[in-house]
């Protein structure tokens, strides 16, 4: 569990960092636009290999459990992934409804992505990977907020909104197939 940790603290930590902008010119004033991105690059890439690593040896080790997520959950999770999925693409995708309406896409694709995970996942060490993300995403939507980021601006339907729904709904599609290869965990138990 102290990999897992270790990881999280590492990785969010550095994207942490982002919100701290004072610090962050700070740091690039001494350093350097490029090193600073090199070193930021290296230690996310770090952070999330421990994050895979750790949640590894904990799944290998035996799930802790805290608590039992009923089956019923199962169904929104479901949903509430394909919302992820949708959020996620928006981040990419040309400028269209989705994301105007979303403002931040990524912190929502994330934030629902955690959830859903909390939904149907009871152990220890799900709830620390997951809810520490969550936790996570909405403390930088509220930096995001503070420092007064407008996100994407409203705007009509666009084919930015079909690249959003035709890739999100592509990549929930190929997450029942990817997740039980890459994960070790089927989606439809």
């Amino acid at each position: 569990m102290t990999l897992l940790i270790v990881g999280l603290a590492l990785f969010l930590g550095v994207h942490t960092l982002t919100t701290l902008r004072e610090t962050r010119a700070a740091m690039i004033g001494r350093i350097g636009e490029g090193p600073y991105k090199g070193l930021y690059s290296l230690a996310a890439a770090a952070g999330l290999a421990l994050i895979v690593w750790g949640f590894a040896r904990y799944r290998a080790a035996g799930y802790v459990p805290v608590w039992e997520p009923p089956t019923s959950l199962h169904h929104l999770a479901l949903g509430l992934m394909w919302l992820s999925f949708v959020a996620l693409a928006a981040a990419y995708s040309p400028a269209g409804a989705i994301k105007g309406m979303l403002r931040h896409p990524m912190l929502v694709g994330v934030k629902v992505w955690a959830l859903a995970h909390l939904l149907v996942n009871g152990d220890l060490g799900s709830l620390l990977l997951f809810g520490s993300f969550l936790a996570w995403a909405v403390y930088d939507r509220v930096a995001v907020k503070r420092r007064g980021d407008p996100g994407a601006s409203r705007s009509g339907v666009t084919a930015g909104d079909a690249v959003a729904l035709g890739v999100g709904s592509l990549g929930y599609v190929a997450m029942f197939w990817l997740h039980p290869l890459l994960i070790g965990v089927p989606i439809l138990r």
